[in-house]
Order: structure tokens, then sequence, then C-alpha cells
């Protein structure tokens, strides 16, 4: 379990990145940060493993201030994935993955037969084991930024916009396999993005973040759409455009849903 207790970050420069944040993230939930630029979701994600140090309140993970834990071991304990998968580009996929267990000591066959696992449980071909990132698609790269991500078996699984570079049908095909990870491997994950459409994907809760790291609303998708707190979270979501007013119509036997201007959005099966 995650627990932010009052957190707040100001930088050297005077900006206010985030205020009296309060979130508990329950074990093996995935939990989504969502807001537009400047709404402090990636500086919230960042200080969970300290790459960020809040000036005011606490974060704990099972009950333990990460604050009193060495930021180096506790980096190394939870893993981390990130828009670009921040791959070393002289290195091979596959010593890629094996890199934080070697930092951690893991003799070298051994952290390259745990990354060939984890590189199959994210769906990557063995054939691409060998090649260099700049050989790979965007869609396979980040495949092995997870990878990597998972490859120490951490309990907890950053992802800051991880699948925000890649196009819209490579990033549905890595939402799906996101989700299929999560029912198998059920890692407690908070995920960054500014897609609510994403959000509401892959989030057990979302969280709706104002400018300045204001909760707008917490809650499951299904309780966010019944109930938006305001115009804000109402117009974040698609409500007041009309997005989510949807409809089903007969075509050819098929029921098809279309929202308020006709445009289909997906079929009844």
């Amino acid at each position: 379990m995650i627990e932010f207790r009052s957190v707040g970050k100001q930088f050297d420069d005077g900006t206010r990145a985030v205020s009296d944040f309060n979130l508990v993230v329950p074990s093996h939930a995935t939990v989504v940060l969502v807001g537009s630029s400047g709404s402090g979701k990636t500086t919230l994600l960042r200080s969970i493993n300290r790459m960020v140090e809040p000036t005011e309140g606490q974060i704990l993970i099972d009950d333990v201030d990460v604050a009193t834990q060495n930021p180096v071991e506790l980096r190394r304990s939870i893993g981390y994935v990130m828009q670009h998968a921040g791959l070393l580009p002289h290195r091979k996929v596959i010593d890629n993955v094996a890199t934080v267990l070697r930092l951690c000591g893991v003799p070298k066959k051994q952290a390259l037969d745990r990354s060939a696992e984890v590189l199959g449980t994210v769906g990557l071909d063995s054939s691409l084991y060998t090649k260099y990132p700049s050989q790979l698609s965007g869609g396979q790269r980040q495949r092995v930024g997870v990878a990597r991500g998972l490859a120490n078996d951490p309990n907890i699984l950053l992802m800051d916009e991880p699948f925000g570079a890649v196009d819209p049908i490579v990033r549905a095909e890595l939402q799906t396999e996101m989700l299929r990870l999560q029912r198998e491997l059920e890692k407690t994950t908070v995920f960054v993005t500014h897609d609510i459409e994403e959000a509401f994907a892959l989030g057990d809760q979302v969280v709706i973040l104002k400018q300045g790291g204001e909760v707008a609303q917490i809650g499951t998708p299904q309780e966010i759409l019944a109930d938006p707190a305001d115009d804000f979270v109402r117009s974040f979501v698609g409500l007041e455009r009309g997005q989510r007013a949807l409809r089903i119509e007969e075509k050819d036997g098929q029921r098809i849903v279309v929202d308020e201007y006709g445009r289909p959005a997906g079929v009844l099966q």
C-alpha cells in the first residue's frame, strides 16, 4: 500500500506543483493520475521513488516513510517505466532488461535468464532479444521498458505516460497488454496519463487533477461518470460536450453504439 499524507512540492523557482495531496493506493490495484500539463501528476509519481523530494508531507509504503529509506535502494526495489522507454542504446534488448538485476548483484546468467522470462511475459518475440533498441519499433521498445520495470519482480510499478509516444493502434495494444499483466501479476501500480480514455480503460481508481496538483475527484471510472464532482470534471471527462451521450442504432442487423453526432463508438455483441 502507498499512502500520500498532505504531500506538497514547491520547486526552487517558486513554482508550486502540488499542495496538500492525500491519497491511499491499495495493494494490487492500478491507480491512474490524470490531468493536463502542470497538474502535478508526474511530480507525485516521482515522489514515490524519491526522484522528486516533497517539500511537505509524507509518502509511506506499507507504513514506512520513504524519506527514511536509501534512495538508490528504494528505486531499485520499485519498477519504473517512462514514456520513451529510456533504453540504453549501446546495449542489446536482453542486457537492457538485465541492468537493474545486475546492479542488485544478481549473477549474470541468472539475470539473463530472468530477463528472457520477463520479455516473454510482455509478449516480445525471442528473436528480438539480441537486437539493439534502434532496431525495434516504438511499441516493441515500450514492451522492453515494461519488461525492465518488471525484471526485479517489484511489488510497486510506476508508469509515467508510458504509451504516450506511440501511434493509437499500438497504444491500444499496449493498454490491452497492461490489463493482462495486471490480472496475472497483481502489482500495485501508479500510472500517469493526460488521456482520460486511457485512465478509464486502465484504472481501478482514477484521480483527476487540476492545475497545481489540486484534486478534482477521486473514484472508479463508473463513479466519476455517474456523479462528476463539478463542472471541471464534467468537462474533463467529456460529459459537457456530449461525447458520452451514447445511443443504440440498428444497421444491417447490427446494433451500433453512436454518440450524439451519430458517429459510431462501438458494436453491441
